[in-house]
């Protein structure tokens, strides 16, 4: 499937240069129930067959309690059954916390901190030595973007970030990968998806971002690609060449 070998091929890459993926790690994936978290297992689980060294992938699903969020994540775990890998729904108090105690008027920052924690818990726990994540290119210049007009800053997230005193690293294997081509491989398969019940779903900051960076890209072809080679040769938060 021409899909599937080429985010293949470009998580090959990453996960190369970058060092992401050594003999007899247990990676846990990060699983949101979207597109990008999705196919990242199913290259994942497809490497693996070929992958000079072994590893071991396991699915991690943070449940905020959303009210309508029953069920919410059957496909995935329907998903992972067929892949045949362990899958785990860690259950949270997020959306009690963040949209009933706190009452956020821009619930966003809160919320992904405490799923990063929660994630970061439970990949301690099964004693998993990479945790896995589904940020993109796109994502790359969309943060890159933020960083720098929000933030005033030059930064981005990193492929690769090292928790020593937790014991285990932050890994994005899909940097050189084009939402497109997710989404190419999302309709090929198909890939599960599945409805965010969040209240604040499409309305933040960085979907705001994405379309500007959408329309700067149908003005200036190879926009995202120029930001991310930007962010390597610059050596920035932990990018090189």
């Amino acid at each position: 499937m021409k899909e599937l070998e080429k985010l293949s091929s470009l998580v090959r890459q990453a996960a190369e240069r970058y060092g992401m993926i050594a003999s007899g790690d247990r990676i846990a994936v990060g699983l949101s129930g979207g597109k990008d978290s999705a196919a990242l297992l199913y290259v994942l689980a497809h490497l693996r067959r070929f992958w000079p060294d072994p590893f071991e992938l396991v699915g991690v699903s943070v449940d905020p309690g959303f009210p309508d969020g029953e069920g919410m994540f059957s496909a995935t775990a329907d998903f992972c059954r067929e892949l045949g890998v362990e899958y785990r729904i860690v259950k949270t108090d997020i959306y009690a916390v963040v949209f009933e105690g706190r009452r956020e008027k821009n619930p966003c920052s809160l919320c992904a901190k405490m799923r990063r924690g929660a994630l970061s818990e439970e990949t301690q726990s099964l004693g998993a030595s990479k945790l896995a994540l589904g940020h993109h290119m796109d994502d790359a210049a969309a943060t890159f973007l933020m960083s720098l007009t929000e933030g005033g800053r030059i930064g981005c997230f990193s492929p690769v970030t090292v928790y020593a005193d937790k014991g285990f690293s932050v890994i994005r294997p899909m940097i050189y990968c084009r939402e497109r081509e997710i989404r190419a491989l999302v309709r090929a398969v198909p890939l599960p998806v599945e409805k965010s019940p969040c209240p604040a779903d499409g309305e933040t900051q960085r979907a705001e971002t994405a379309a500007l960076l959408r329309d700067l890209d149908a003005r200036h072809r190879g926009i995202y690609a120029r930001i991310v080679g930007a962010l390597e040769r610059a050596g920035i938060d932990g990018w090189h060449v």
